[in-house]
This record gives C-alpha cells, structure tokens and sequence, in this order.
C-alpha cells in the first residue's frame, strides 16, 4: 500500500512498481501491483496539480513544469517561415531618392527595416524605415553611408531557436536570410514570423496539460473539457 500511494504522490509508477517488485521478489504480484500503481498514478493526476516532491517548490513561487516537452522553435527551419519577397534598397542609391520612394506609399513601403545589398547582390546590411526619414540625414548620402555595422544574419538551414537567441544577444527584430549554398539572400525572418510560430503551437496543443477533475464536472453535456478553464 505504501508503494501504490507512492506511485501516485511522486507520480513515478514504473519507478514504485520495480521498487516493490526488487523488495519483495514475488512475480505473481507483479500485475496487481502495476495495476495498483496506474490507479494511483491517475487518481493524482485528476486530483493533484503537483507532486510531493515539487509542491514545496511551488509554494515558495516557482513554477515547475508538469512534463517535459521539445522547444517548439527548434524543430521549425528558418525557410519555413520567412518571407521570400524580399523589398531590398541598392548600396548605391541616394538617401533622397529612397524618402521618394517611401512617399509613394507603393508596396514595401511600409516595412521597418531593409537589407541593403551591392551591385552584385550581396549582402551589405540592414537600414531601417527610421534612419531614412531622419530629417537630419542628408539627402546627398548614399544608402551604404547608412549602415552602422555589419549586418546580423541567420541561414536558410537554421532553427528558429537559433534566429531568436541570435535578435535577443543583439537587440534587433529582424534578420536577413542567406542561403548558405549560393551566400544570397533569400529571404527576412521577424520577431512578428516567431510570434506566428507560436500561435500555431498554441492552436495545435490543448491549453491545459493537466487534467483538472474540477472541469470534468463542470463543462455540460456534449462539450469536452480541453478547452475548461484559463492557463495558469
């Protein structure tokens, strides 16, 4: 009995079920004790929120995880989610012509941020929407004169892990991507492409990982209880 309630406080039944079986060495309760343990082991999760091993945790303020689950953002590639149609300003050109342009109001205009590149397509940098209309840029200086550092890029082959910790270490919302066969651009991934992402992780999981008994009850018939209750 010991072992059963164990199973179902520290929610690790295999675990009690192998340690009762190694201290008692008897195979014929083996399938009752397994049984026993499965029972307990749901009987906690309808009853309990954590277990007796993290509850002391959670009362001092500290969230713990109910399971584990794989970072969603690195099993997405950048390629998947970046925007192919790229609008990019020419190294070149004068910061006059390109305010023209940006009063047309045509489309691409409206982004916040453009990669730069050279004559022969590669990559120069990044300039964005506000450096342009800096009243105190001279109209004379070219697009190039612009840029303030090298450009922060990612690769088509990267995961969107790999795009958001590289915005965050250095502060920025985009980023120009390369294919890393030809060094061309191909693409621009934004902090707006990540936030989708993860719209779609919350659409595809169910709000709640715990099962909550309260819920079950609560919901009327013909409705199911995935969606009872807020996330806390």
């Amino acid at each position: 009995m010991p072992v059963i309630c164990g199973a179902g406080a520290s929610r690790a039944m295999l675990t009690s079920a192998v340690f009762a079986f190694e201290t008692t060495l008897q195979p014929l309760g083996l399938l009752p004790l397994l049984g026993g343990c499965a029972a307990s082991f749901l009987v906690s999760s309808l009853l309990m929120r954590n277990t007796i091993m993290t509850e002391k945790i959670v009362r001092r303020g500290v969230r713990v995880p109910a399971e584990y689950a794989a970072d969603f953002l690195d099993q997405v590639l950048v390629r998947d989610v970046a925007a192919k149609n790229v609008v990019t300003l020419k190294a070149d050109d004068a910061v006059e012509q390109v305010r023209q342009w940006i009063g047309t109001r045509a489309t691409g205009t409206s982004h916040q941020g453009y990669p730069v590149v050279d004559a022969g397509g590669l990559l120069v940098g990044v300039v964005t929407r506000r450096e342009f209309l800096d009243p105190e840029q001279p109209g004379g200086r070219t697009v190039r004169q612009l840029i303030r550092r090298p450009p922060s890029l990612c690769y088509d082959d990267n995961t969107l892990r790999d795009a958001a910790d590289h915005m965050v270490n250095h502060d920025i919302g985009r980023l120009p991507v390369l294919s890393r066969a030809t060094r061309k651009l191909v693409g621009i991934v934004t902090r707006g492409d990540l936030l989708r992402v993860h719209r779609r992780r919350l659409e595809e999981s169910r709000p709640e990982r715990t099962l909550a008994l309260r819920s079950l009850f609560r919901n009327p018939v013909g409705q199911g209880a995935a969606g009872a209750g807020p996330v806390n």
